[in-house]
């Protein structure tokens, strides 16, 4: 919970908890007494912390946004500086330099608490000074064991980590689950709504970090005409009204709608707000987790390759369902997600380290049972046959020099009208409806060469094998889709260079027989076994087939 909606009693004793343990990682800053390798590590760890406390300290006294837009870019650089790709190498957050640093025993449990406590720079923006002083403490403990005649072995350390997980883990999930519900959870909000978006200042608020590409995109949309801009929110916004209209759910039900978007789009999603508001619909908004394709508003990824290092860290299930049945009534009225996206960025290649965090053979096996269990439990409290959505995606200036000409055409197909191009694909489905199967040939370099089987029509008159999908909720305009007959559904697909979820494929090659999975091949690394295990992971889920 934040600061400021604590009660009097309640922010005296989480106060004097905060002063506590600060002196105590000041004094670690200073001169930890533990042996090398270790010194340095707890060192440098604790002199972040210390870093972290005097953001959270101006954050809670007001006095971090009346300083210069010069120096809020220093403080955020010098947050995550650590875990940037220039300094990565030698970060305690990097597997391979823990691992090297610390050695076997103990580096993958100190590079994991390392990277647990990076998440305090957003609890000090967030004033949750509850989650900053329950991870200072784990730290102190994990010092502690360091500071004996003999060093401590790994289940020692892995046992702390354990139980402050178990012991902490209705905090975080729940108030993560309800920043997910409540609207009254309104920290982005109020800087959304209420900023002057004219001084770039505003998007150190946040907290996350701000890298030149945020900063253009935000210069950019100020250039923009109002009414540009209003075009761009009202499409943002329709769409999620269209799909209820045409998907015939009802929307008068709904009373909260997920608002994403990226950082430097406030001038845009500040007008959608307005919009979703005249809907009936009280936007929530919230922080994305770390990952290398977030779902929330989010800024810069400081480093893909830090959120794919850590990707395997934890997983939780009891915790959810306590939580979700504690804010059902949230669920129930909640209407989906409405996404701002953008594409053009960098390309990302993960490079996968043994000396990261994998999972066991069992554990994969139950990370694939939590996550069916966790889409269950969501779908019993979020009924995704009563929910909506809409996406809209626009280029970053990563993107390269003709930007600016991409942006607008962009707006211009993504204000076409949908009701025209409706027409002109439904004699696409008109056509399509009367096969039984479609072949698909590649050409060149790609050897694609699969058919697909179609369903069969009981009335052609009446019904319809084929999604006539425009510009209404999914945009830009212009897909017609169906969802293929398993049995007969046979052959090759390939793809030379594809983006999926955020992820790099080169030569990716998927094999079907009567519609299941039965082989994959793609060559990102050059041993077969590591594309084997990576596109497990991103593409198959763990599944088999």
């Amino acid at each position: 919970m934040e600061y400021q909606n604590l009660n009097a009693e309640e922010r005296e004793a989480i106060t004097e908890r905060l002063d506590l343990v600060t002196e105590r990682i000041h004094e670690l800053a200073a001169e930890p007494e533990v042996c090398e390798p270790f010194r340095a590590y707890f060192k440098g760890t604790a002199a972040f912390i210390v870093k972290t406390e005097e953001v959270l300290r101006q954050v809670l006294n007001d006095s971090f946004c009346s300083q210069s837009r010069e120096t809020l870019q220093k403080i955020n650089e010098a947050l995550y500086e650590d875990i940037l790709p220039e300094h990565y190498k030698e970060s305690y957050a990097n597997p391979d330099y823990a691992l090297e640093q610390l050695g076997e025993t103990h580096s993958r449990l100190l590079c994991f608490l390392y990277t647990e406590l990076r998440t305090m720079i957003v609890s000090a923006f967030e004033q949750r000074l509850e989650e900053i002083v329950v991870l200072a403490e784990l730290f102190i403990e994990v010092y502690n064991a360091f500071e004996g005649e003999e060093l401590p072995s790994y289940r020692e350390i892995q046992q702390i980590l354990y139980w402050f997980k178990s012991d902490y883990s209705e905090l975080f999930l729940t108030e993560r689950l309800e920043d997910q519900l409540n609207p009254d959870h309104d920290f982005a909000k109020k800087i959304l709504m209420e900023a002057d978006l004219s001084d770039l200042s505003y998007l150190y608020k946040y907290g996350g970090y701000i890298s030149d590409n945020e900063l253009k995109m935000a210069e950019y949309i100020n250039q923009l005409s109002e009414e540009t801009v209003q075009r761009m929110a009202d499409v943002y916004s329709e769409g999620l009204r269209l799909y209820f209209v045409q998907s015939r759910k009802d929307l008068s039900k709904k009373k909260t709608v997920n608002v994403r978007f990226v950082i430097g789009f406030e001038r845009m999603i500040r007008k959608a707000v307005e919009n979703f508001r005249a809907m009936g619909l009280e936007p929530v908004i919230y922080r994305a987790a770390p990952g290398v394709r977030p779902v929330g508003y989010c800024g810069g990824i400081p480093n893909k390759q830090f959120a794919y290092d850590h990707r395997a860290d934890e997983r939780r299930l009891g915790v959810m369902r306590t939580a979700y049945e504690k804010n059902k009534e949230l669920a129930a009225v909640f209407a989906g997600p409405a996404c701002q996206e953008v594409f053009g960025g960098k390309p990302f290649a993960p490079v996968d380290k043994e000396s990261a965090c994998h999972l066991s053979e069992r554990q994969q096996k139950l990370a694939l049972e939590y996550q069916n269990d966790l889409a269950q439990l969501r779908n019993r409290y979020i009924n995704g046959e009563e929910t909506g959505f809409t996406v809209l995606c626009f280029p970053t200036p990563e993107v390269g020099e003709k930007f600016p000409e991409i942006f607008r055409e962009i707006i211009r197909i993504n204000t076409l009208d949908y009701k025209k191009y409706q027409t002109i694909q439904q004699t696409i489905i008109d056509t399509l409806d009367q096969g039984v199967k479609v072949h698909v040939l590649g050409r060149g370099a790609n050897h694609t060469d699969i058919t697909v089987a179609l369903h069969e029509l009981k009335d052609p008159a009446k019904e319809t094998i084929f999604e006539n999908c425009v510009a209404d909720c999914n945009i830009p305009v212009g897909e017609v889709f169906t969802s293929p007959k398993l049995a007969g559904t046979n052959g090759v697909l390939e793809v030379t260079e594809t983006f999926l979820a955020g992820f790099y494929y080169k030569d990716l090659r998927v094999v079907f027989r009567d519609g299941m999975v039965t082989e994959y091949h793609c060559s990102n690394f050059d041993s077969e076994e590591k594309n084997l295990e990576y596109l497990k992971e991103t593409i198959m889920n763990r599944h088999e087939s």
